[in-house]
């Protein structure tokens, strides 16, 4: 399995530093607000007089001004709204903060959600260089990313705690995030938003790389699936052609161009299966494969059954798509 960053106190992009900000400043001013009414009831205790079961109800101060009390209320009231009013400001700030992100000579994402798994879209001007991905984004560090966000079914909400706060997908709407990753690395991200049975199975991971990384990567996830030259990759894609999974899938360069499930023109490139449940190796291909319902009850993909040559060749094949 991918080894990811995931801690929302270990940002690593501008955006992400804005909100570990905020978040420590509500921390610090809900922190002395509990202290200060558990100072306050505790003094209450040790003032109130004592009494037991015979002792008459304390009836004498009913009536009587109590100024001093009176103005603690008021102090305590006060106070309350101000530091209110402090965070609905640094909240503010927060939300214009966020906004200032450049994004000169950004690169631009288009990412759909859909039950259980993430469908990546490289936007370029030129639309012969854009490209699909699945479950895995590269960027280059350094550089602003902007992306536009979309819901294929329900609501979802995409967060990479590391790079940036959550951003929630919208079915029939668009919503658009930035961010910007300052250093190389992995970071893991999560659906926010609970979006069905296997939500807790719906991670992705976006991989900061060096621009020349990032460049050399993009220029390989550009080309079609190379043509197997051996025999058993050619009989699994042989497979792949004639069974249901050339009904829900796309491999640019041949005839399987559905787009229901996530494009596999490089599945094998990727570190992960089924956004984030499996690693991406043959053994778990081989059980994504056969029976998809026993690692994420609910998914749309159904099982596939092959003769255990079928299904080498099939993983086989597959493989070779990097």
């Amino acid at each position: 399995m991918m080894e990811a960053l995931h801690d929302v106190l270990a940002p690593f992009g501008p955006q992400a530093a804005h909100v570990r900000e905020l978040w420590l400043l509500t921390l610090a001013v809900c922190t002395v607000v509990f202290a200060a009414v558990l100072a306050a009831l505790l003094f209450a205790l040790l003032r109130a007089p004592r009494a037991n079961a015979q002792s008459p109800p304390g009836l004498s101060d009913l009536g009587r001004p109590e100024p001093g009390k009176r103005r603690s209320v008021i102090a305590a009231v006060a106070a309350s709204t101000l530091l209110l009013l402090a965070l609905i400001a640094a909240s503010i700030f927060t939300d214009r903060a966020l906004a200032r992100l450049s994004t000169e000579g950004a690169l631009r994402l288009e990412v759909t959600a859909h039950q259980w798994w993430w469908e990546v879209r490289y936007v370029e001007p030129n639309v012969a260089d854009s490209f699909i991905t699945a479950n895995e984004i590269h960027v280059p560090t350094g550089r602003p990313v902007i992306v536009t966000l979309k819901a294929d079914d329900v609501i979802h909400s995409f967060w990479v705690p590391s790079l940036a706060g959550k951003k929630d997908l919208l079915p029939g709407r668009t919503t658009t995030m930035n961010f910007r990753a300052d250093r190389d690395g992995v970071y893991r991200g999560q659906c926010a938003e609970f979006c069905g049975s296997q939500h807790a199975l719906m991670a992705f991971f976006v991989v900061a790389d060096p621009p020349e990384r990032y460049a050399a990567w993009a220029a390989a996830q550009r080309r079609t699936a190379s043509e197997p030259t051996e025999s058993q990759p050619m009989r699994g894609r042989e497979i792949f052609m004639r069974s249901s999974c050339a009904m829900c899938h796309a491999i640019d360069g041949t005839t399987a161009q559905a787009v229901r499930g996530p494009n596999l023109t490089h599945v094998a490139s990727r570190g992960t299966l089924a956004a984030g449940a499996l690693a991406n190796t043959p053994e778990d291909l081989k059980r994504w494969i056969a029976d998809p319902q026993q690692i994420k009850p609910g998914t749309y993909m159904p099982a596939t059954r092959l003769a255990p040559e079928e299904m080498d060749a099939l993983v086989g094949y597959l493989q070779t798509l990097r």
